[in-house]
């Protein structure tokens, strides 16, 4: 049983390591989602037709980034 309980240990030590891996991971690509996805709203707002017939698309890269930005 002590054997066992060993086992299940390190395995769950190794999981947790790994989670934190991932979790960091993730972190950093959404940090980089998040800038490239402002650079696209920048150069979307320098190429916007006076008339305002694009603002139905920037509504659309906001609700995107606010759905990215949850872990």
């Amino acid at each position: 049983m002590e054997k066992l309980n060993s086992k299940l240990y390190v395995q769950n030590c190794y999981i947790i390591k790994e989670n934190e891996r991932l979790r960091k991971k993730a972190q950093i690509l959404n940090q980089e989602n998040q800038q490239l996805l402002l650079e696209l709203k920048q150069k979307l707002s320098k190429t916007k037709n006076p008339n305002g017939s694009n603002q139905g698309s920037n509504n659309n890269l906001s609700s995107s980034s606010s759905a990215s930005g949850q872990s």
